[in-house]
């Protein structure tokens, strides 16, 4: 008696054939998913927080001590060295980014930076000389359109090649952090706006401006979310000009001021919706939300433990009796000319003037964010082109 008739045999054949083909798809997708990107260019987009020197080269130039760990000169960072781009960049087998702004000795052969110190999502009434950047996001993006559609048609007459190529473009990893001066400028607001309803506004022009890059070919979107803005030393009742005593719960357990910490916490979780959002939309693009404010209160929390001074210090400023000079400045307090100079080991503080990272802190982040411990989905950046619902 035969085990199994003709069709009956023919059909497990054909099962076998379909389950076989399924487990060898399986396995090239696993496969496909555990070999790192193959990045040939990064584009950044942000605040001075990843400024590698845009401001500085549009407008007045940084000035030592900034710059004076690594560089050992000002490099158009607001730190005492490299910051977390730089090291993003590096990771990824980068040089540093150069700076869009910036046109002498520049190359871009793997990338560039368009992000501005002072930079907003939303267009801001200010100009450079009250604390404002004419750098938007929108801005920075349209300047990332032209730099594209320029070097597209350059490309075919390029002898020594100094920018990507036409094919980069889509193949590259987009980073962007910003939205902690938006922030800022809502909080001063506090009880004149509605600010759930102005965090909505901002997050909804961010989502534009990422619709206008995935437009021009962008496929893998690396962005991260505002820190705690509340534990930087400048916004401590200790640094602040009025040097009032706050109220009970105004603190919380690390002396950051709560009620910007909140801020930036509503605006972090309106910002993932919206990477939601563009996930749902754009289903063959890879979006990757990283937590930096959980990334940089974990510092905070353990900043002994981690070798750092208590987080509140700034080693480059001048604070005293309520009057706080910026690193680097010049002025008469009291009758005495002071020179507020950085402190003798930078490494060892976590702020370096009070609103920008130290090198060392910006290292400690870097080295936590770039293996996505604090990413959604939980994805490394090298291999984080490989995420996405299609």
């Amino acid at each position: 008696m035969p085990l199994c008739s003709v069709k009956m045999c023919q059909l497990k054949q054909f099962v076998s054939v379909i389950l076989l083909s399924l487990f060898l798809v399986m396995q090239a997708e696993e496969l496909k998913s555990s070999q790192p990107c193959d990045f040939p260019a990064i584009f950044n987009f942000g605040d001075s927080n990843s400024d590698t020197g845009c401001m500085s080269a549009a407008f007045y130039p940084a000035i030592l001590p900034y710059g004076e760990t690594f560089f050992h000169e000002a490099a158009g960072r607001s730190s005492d060295g490299r910051l977390i781009i730089d090291f993003i960049a590096n990771h990824l087998g980068f040089p540093h980014l150069s700076a869009y702004m910036d046109s002498i000795g520049t190359s871009f052969s793997h990338g560039a930076n368009f992000a501005a110190g002072s930079s907003t999502i939303r267009r801001q009434n200010k100009t450079f000389f009250d604390g404002g950047s004419p750098f938007t996001l929108e801005i920075q993006i349209a300047q990332h359109n032209q730099f594209k559609a320029r070097t597209g048609k350059l490309d075919k007459q390029a002898n020594g090649r100094n920018f990507p190529r036409p094919e980069d473009f889509a193949k590259a990893v987009y980073t962007l952090d910003i939205g902690q001066n938006d922030i800022a400028a809502a909080l001063q607001k506090v009880g004149e706006e509605d600010s759930e309803a102005v965090i909505t506004d901002i997050v909804d022009h961010f989502g534009e401006q990422v619709k206008n890059l995935y437009n021009q070919g962008a496929r893998t979107f690396w962005i991260h979310n505002t820190g705690p803005i509340g534990c930087l030393p400048v916004a401590m009742p200790i640094h602040n000009a009025n040097n009032h005593i706050p109220v009970a719960g105004y603190l919380d357990q690390n002396g950051c001021v709560k009620v910007q910490n909140d801020m930036a916490k509503e605006f972090n979780k309106k910002l993932k919706d919206i990477v939601v959002k563009l996930r749902t939309l754009f289903p063959d693009a890879s979006f990757i939300y990283v937590d930096m404010f959980s990334a940089k209160y974990e510092l905070i929390s353990n900043a002994k433990k981690e070798g750092f001074v208590d987080p509140s210090k700034i080693c480059c400023g001048h604070h005293e009796d309520g009057n706080h000079l910026y690193c680097g400045n010049k002025a008469t307090i009291n009758g005495k000319e002071i020179l507020a100079s950085s402190c003798d080991d930078p490494s060892s503080y976590m702020s370096w003037d009070g609103v920008h990272y130290t090198e060392a802190a910006d290292m400690w982040i870097a080295n936590r964010i770039v293996n996505g411990s604090f990413s959604d989905p939980p994805v490394p950046i090298t291999h984080s082109c490989h995420y996405s619902l299609a």
